[in-house]
């Protein structure tokens, strides 16, 4: 078959070089173009390309784009490629929540409410909803670790409604992007652990419920504390749950191994044994363990890379599905 041809917004931040890469060595793939403002005209690692202002890049010439632009700037570009008769993935914030509503509580206004509501990519959720679509929503790398984490208990419905989940996450310093600041400087990082916007003030606590909410009642009940590790790459969530008498805790493992036995880039980690960042770091895997506490309550590991299953390798799954190719093509 003939090439779809791509062009990747923002593929000089850290998730853009991760996306480039994959997408270089896709056998159905031609990138056509990579934009940056702050690298304009440098080569684009891993083509023969050189990075382009975003409003030069000839939208004309592609398929379809890969946006790995900030909030708000994103749906612009959103906006302008789907004008233009484009398929888009969004790996910003822009199209993961599903009302502008929503949207303005975590980020303000939105610019472009009128692409909403869009298919949200987490393809071991939402799969069948994602195959030929025309616009994707990328998950953010919290969500996803987390969302993954919890997916087998939510979809038996296995969680007590009233008790709070307690996510206790901590990420790589890539998770911050390239540019840094006064928290994230070698400097300010190195030899410290330092938690922020915890509690219930994290962006990323309006998406995760979102999709908690799917599959029931559960209203507000995140507890969410991350941390900024001082580490490059790399996402660890230890979630604490409360189960209903609908499930024993010695059967969570099996329930687990279950539900993700044909998931590719999901890996349960032998019952006894612990997940940890050196399992998923460089990789495209997400892998969990599961350890009951006591009758009631469950421990779960999640851990990815924030840069691949937590953004680009994610889109490039699905990628894969919105074409109807092999979902883990250029993957595994």
């Amino acid at each position: 078959m003939s090439s779809i041809r791509v062009g990747v917004y923002g593929a000089s931040g850290y998730a853009g070089l991760d996306l480039v890469e994959i997408l270089a060595q896709h056998p159905h793939t031609e990138v056509v173009f990579g934009t940056s403002s702050t690298y304009l005209g440098d080569m684009i690692p891993h083509t023969g390309l050189y990075y382009v202002r975003p409003e030069d890049a000839p939208l004309d010439e592609v398929d379809m784009v890969f946006l790995a632009l900030p909030h708000k700037t994103s749906a612009q570009y959103a906006k302008r490629a789907r004008d233009a008769g484009k398929r888009v993935i969004d790996l910003s914030a822009d199209l993961r929540l599903h009302s502008a509503e929503a949207y303005s509580r975590w980020y303000g206004e939105h610019p472009h409410p009128e692409l909403l509501p869009v298919p949200y990519g987490l393809p071991e959720m939402h799969r069948d909803e994602l195959r030929g679509a025309s616009i994707i929503a990328v998950p953010g790398c919290y969500p996803t670790t987390t969302l993954l984490g919890l997916y087998p208990l939510l979809e038996t419905r296995a969680l007590e409604l009233d008790a709070p989940i307690i996510v206790d996450a901590k990420s790589g310093v890539s998770g911050a992007g390239r540019n840094p600041s006064d928290k994230t400087h070698f400097v300010e990082v190195y030899g410290n652990l330092s938690p922020y916007n915890t509690g219930r003030r994290h962006r990323h606590v309006g998406e995760i419920e979102q999709e908690i909410n799917k599959f029931g009642p559960y209203g507000e009940p995140l507890v969410f504390s991350p941390h900024l590790l001082p580490v490059d790459r790399g996402l660890m969530a230890s979630i604490y749950v409360t189960l209903n008498p609908t499930l024993r805790t010695d059967h969570v493992h099996s329930l687990y191994t279950n539900i993700y036995a044909d998931e590719p880039l999901v890996q349960v980690k032998p019952l006894g044994q612990e997940a940890t960042l050196r399992d998923a770091v460089r990789t495209n895997m997400c892998v969990i363990s599961v350890n009951p506490v006591n009758e009631h309550l469950v421990h779960i590991t999640s851990v990815t890379d924030n840069l691949r299953k937590g953004a680009a390798s994610q889109a490039v799954q699905c990628y894969n599905l919105m074409y109807d190719w092999p979902e883990t093509l250029a993957l595994l």
